[in-house]
């Protein structure tokens, strides 16, 4: 058998897999847990069944969606960078009509279930939240400005707002503290792997901050912004979403954050922008975990 049908072979025994990586679960599965989150501040109580599990099962299908069109737009830088080379497009496990009808129809279902299930703010702030990931983001501002991921943020921090919007059908200043806290959290997050793959974004040719600016530069901002995070992920505290357990988690997080930013910056090595990276994924999590147990513990 020879590498062609073995290929072949792979992907007709198991096409899900190749769905299912064109929707980033990983990505995916962060973003349900900050939406969680966010139901779960929005109400006092136990959470209504029905708008949580038909919110994140819509929230999660329209992110799906986004990744998806994210992969299909993004299929020439893809097989150009190292980093991303092996997707499912540039490998050429599937075609890219299979891929936009599936981000389409995935899409298209979730939008239905937010719109029907849930309500019809969420579902709208869903697909403004798709659009804005899918197209300005990844078709214009990612090849338009090395402030891409700054201006973009936003699209991808929503999912909090969603959370809360899904299950109270209104919008609340709380809930957009949530959405500012991963808005800020974005740029040291990207740029960290940016500087990792800094070759890679040049040889396809995308401004990335390092790339534009230099590394040294890049260095300098990811530490500001692990300070200015640090200072807004107190704001919970300050207007009494949450409380003590919050604070000490969050505080031990922030400056864990700001101390791999420091090392970054003043005694970097190979392996520090990528462990900065990896730090951040963790940081995120364990941050929005820790407003969880202090909502119900507290």
């Amino acid at each position: 058998m020879n590498r062609e049908q073995t290929r072949s072979k792979i992907v007709t025994d198991a096409p899900w897999r190749t769905y299912l990586t064109l929707t980033k679960p990983k990505v995916v599965a962060l973003m349900l847990l900050t939406a969680l989150v966010g139901m779960c501040l929005a109400v006092p109580g136990a959470l209504p069944v029905q708008a949580t599990i038909l919110g994140l099962s819509g929230i999660g299908l329209m992110a799906g969606s986004a990744a998806a069109f994210n992969h299909l737009i993004d299929r020439r830088i893809d097989a150009i960078m190292a980093r991303t080379h092996k997707r499912p497009l540039p490998s050429g496990d599937i075609k890219a009509s299979r891929v936009f009808i599936f981000a389409v129809s995935i899409g298209v279902v979730g939008f239905g279930i937010l719109m029907v299930g849930v309500n019809a703010l969420t579902a709208w702030l869903t697909f403004a939240s798709l659009l804005g990931y899918a197209v300005v983001y990844t078709l214009y501002l990612k090849r338009a400005t090395p402030q891409n991921i700054v201006i973009a943020g936003i699209a991808g921090a929503m999912p909090p707002l969603l959370g809360w919007t899904a299950v109270t059908g209104e919008l609340h200043a709380h809930a957009w503290l949530l959405v500012m806290i991963i808005f800020i959290w974005t740029p040291p997050h990207f740029w960290a792997l940016a500087i990792h793959r800094r070759e890679d974004y040049a040889k396809a040719d995308i401004p990335m901050l390092p790339v534009t600016h230099g590394v040294e530069y890049t260095k300098t901002s990811i530490l500001l912004y692990t300070v200015l995070l640090a200072l807004i992920v107190l704001f919970p505290v300050l207007v009494g979403m949450s409380g003590g357990l919050y604070l000490a988690i969050s505080s031990v997080l922030s400056a864990g954050f700001i101390y791999s930013a420091w090392e970054l910056k003043y005694h970097a090595h190979d392996k520090s922008a990528i462990g900065t990276f990896k730090f951040s994924i963790y940081h995120l999590m364990l941050l929005f975990i820790a407003l969880l147990l202090d909502h119900y513990l507290m």
